[in-house]
């Protein structure tokens, strides 16, 4: 896993949304509590790299859950988070609509995501085949890395 940011966000216009939320749950089956990816912000043009966001509220149903009166976003919901992005890259990749799903997760923690972080969520192509993939991943929160992982998933 890399150790540098996988992309430079300073020319990404962070409000700008590429992908709206209504096409991400039009891609990705997960919803209530556990949809995690709001919406995508930016998208290479050949969609080898993506960025995408959560903005981590206080009505989070883990919020009052995990580790009370001091909530942390538990890491699985950030590979969660990031999962979700591969999976509307490769959609958008790919140019169908088959589910794919997670299959692999190799990640490390840096940082905490707290209630009122907006969580941006980087992802680089690694592999690509009509049934499978993987990616590169990040969370960065405030320019500060947060986690990085290589995700695998795969035509269900």
């Amino acid at each position: 896993m890399a150790s540098r940011q996988l992309f430079d966000l300073s020319g990404i216009d962070l409000q700008a949304v590429a992908i709206d939320a209504d096409e991400v749950a039009r891609i990705n089956p997960q919803c209530g509590d556990m949809r995690q990816l709001d919406h995508v912000i930016w998208r290479s043009d050949d969609a080898t790299q993506m960025l995408g966001v959560k903005a981590v509220s206080t009505d989070e149903f883990w919020v009052p859950l995990h580790i009370p009166g001091r909530p942390l976003m538990p890491g699985v919901l950030m590979i969660e988070a990031a999962a979700q992005l591969c999976s509307v890259q490769y959609s958008i990749r790919s140019s169908t609509d088959r589910f794919v799903g997670f299959t692999r997760c190799e990640a490390t923690f840096r940082g905490q995501v707290v209630p009122g972080d907006t969580l941006h969520l980087l992802s680089e192509e690694i592999v690509y085949s009509p049934r499978r993939m993987k990616s590169s991943a990040q969370g960065v929160v405030n320019g500060k890395m947060i986690f990085e992982a290589n995700i695998t998933g795969m035509v269900l």
